[in-house]
């Protein structure tokens, strides 16, 4: 991969990362704002919310790590693990929202597909650090 691509694959992944952080925020507050005190939802499907909250939150981070390393290193393997943390985040957790708020039921098992999108997604990011080789320094 030329440095310039590394370098916008790099921002994607960490444009991407915050982006989504944020709107996990936002959807913490519209969790406890809304969905609780207006909606109220019951105890278990708020519960439900804020684990979708908190994983998308994670992944976000993951995200950013992938542009970090992507930026400073080399490697398909991470730009994989990014692709797959970031399927994972609109599977899971927006499936999450989506059958908690409009009451989707869809007919495949959307949110286990993202749980393990996920977990492929990890596995991806760490063979892809120990893979990559340094990319030259100026």
């Amino acid at each position: 991969m030329g440095e310039q691509a590394q370098m916008s694959s790099s921002k994607f992944w960490i444009a991407s990362g915050a982006i989504l952080a944020s709107v996990a925020v936002m959807a913490g507050a519209v969790g406890t704002h809304v969905l609780k005190e207006r909606l109220q939802l019951a105890d278990t499907e708020l519960q439900t919310y804020e684990v979708a909250v908190r994983y998308q939150m994670y992944h976000a981070l993951g995200l950013m790590l992938v542009g970090i390393l992507v930026g400073r290193q080399s490697s398909r393997w991470l730009t994989t693990a990014g692709v797959a943390l970031l399927l994972g985040i609109v599977l899971f957790s927006g499936g999450l929202y989506a059958r908690l708020l409009a009451g989707f039921q869809p007919g495949v098992p959307i949110v286990p597909t993202g749980g393990m999108a996920w977990i492929v997604g990890w596995l991806l990011l760490a063979v892809g650090a120990l893979t990559a080789t340094d990319a030259p320094r100026a």
